[in-house]
């Protein structure tokens, strides 16, 4: 019986190191891959001037409300 991932359209690429070291490997990368997002600071800036962003403890963000 042939392996159903074989028909699979996208593959993860390659990885570097063990468990929580595992990250992918920048070699086997293209900018396919990437996570290019030019207008994230804009998004955020739009997204949160509504209201104040402040910590709410344990390093987490949360807005005032």
């Amino acid at each position: 019986m042939a392996d159903p991932l074989d028909k699979a359209t996208s593959k993860a690429p390659a990885t570097l190191g063990e468990g929580c070291l595992s990250r992918y490997d920048p070699d086997d990368l293209s900018p396919e891959d990437g996570t290019e997002f030019p207008g994230a600071e804009e998004l955020w800036e739009a997204l949160n001037s509504e209201s104040e962003i402040v910590p709410a403890g344990d390093g987490v963000l949360a807005k005032k409300l």
